[in-house]
């Protein structure tokens, strides 16, 4: 595939299957500091919505790719922030729908919902997942919880599309079946098409984000109505292109430790690809992240298996 600056993948995805992104914002532009983030932390939260990314470029690499006669999945607004900040996501949105027949999805925090503009751009997607966590998302600081849940239950009225929400899940912080049957309530307010758990399997801003094990995600499940989905993690294996770079950064963090962003500047990576391939590598004991400083840099060991799963 052809570098582009916007485009990313199609990359492996656990709710879209081949999933080509659109990064609008630069790494890290977000309104929300989550300690689960497989990015890292945020350094400074914002609600400023301007044009990050230029879009006309954006539309033309997007003219590029459909015209290439690649294929994937769903065309993804996701990447290194959130991607309602940029002012013209609906302009994407809307190029996509009137020049391809690859479903959009827009992979939002939900905390600029409350704004009608943005709830107007966001309904020209096909598919939109919004979060509702609570407690773990270290918001702006004046961001209110009122405004995200009652932006989530106007879009619902309003959107025709599939909402899918996301409740992601930390060991220790809002885990506790107390805390989830309260989020559950909330989730039943929004009356979503899906509800999906989520928890840390890729490498999280903070040490202290434990992830959950699948019986515990499988036991919580139940307390929502309907029941929620735990999201199963995507099979590498079934992409040949996954498992190559997966291989090719294996070997050389077996030369040398380097952080995320060396791994994704030496392969041409974004830096979801990256958190996608480490998140791997981590869970099957193949390498193993170590702070050093203000960095976190990824060892590999030749004794993890490739095999494994979690």
């Amino acid at each position: 595939m052809k570098n582009y600056r916007y485009l990313f993948g199609p990359v492996p995805s656990r709710r879209f299957g081949r999933s080509l992104g659109v990064d609008l914002t630069p790494l890290k532009t977000c309104s929300l500091n989550c300690v689960f983030c497989q990015l890292g932390r945020t350094p400074r939260t914002t609600l400023d919505r301007r044009e990050y990314v230029p879009t006309d470029q954006v539309l033309a690499e997007l003219q590029d790719w459909l015209a290439s006669g690649q294929s994937a999945d769903y065309i993804s607004l996701a990447g290194s922030g959130e991607p309602t900040l940029h002012r013209d996501f609906g302009t994407v949105l809307q190029y996509l729908r009137e020049h391809s027949d690859i479903p959009s999805a827009l992979l939002t925090n939900g905390t600029l919902l409350h704004l009608p503009k943005v709830r107007q751009a966001a309904a020209q997607a096909d598919v939109v997942k919004a979060s509702l966590s609570g407690w773990i998302n270290r918001p702006h600081p004046t961001l209110r919880f009122a405004d995200l849940l009652s932006g989530l239950q106007s879009f619902r009225s309003e959107f025709k599309g599939q909402l899918w929400l996301e409740v992601f899940l930390v060991g220790g912080m809002n885990a506790i079946p107390a805390d989830l049957r309260k989020i559950a309530a909330l989730a039943a307010t929004i009356a979503p098409d899906r509800i999906q758990l989520n928890t840390a399997v890729r490498p999280p801003a903070e040490d202290f984000a434990m992830p959950l094990s699948r019986k515990q995600l499988e036991d919580l499940s139940l307390l929502f109505e309907p029941r929620a989905e735990v999201i199963a993690e995507f099979d590498g294996s079934a992409d040949k292109k996954f498992e190559i770079n997966l291989e090719s950064i294996h070997a050389m963090l077996l030369r040398r430790p380097c952080t995320a962003a060396q791994i994704a500047q030496t392969f041409g990576l974004h830096d979801n690809e990256v958190a996608k391939y480490l998140g791997r590598l981590v869970r099957d004991a193949r390498v193993q992240p170590e702070t050093r400083g203000a960095e976190v840099y990824y060892r590999a060991s030749e004794a993890g298996s490739s095999h494994a799963r979690p």
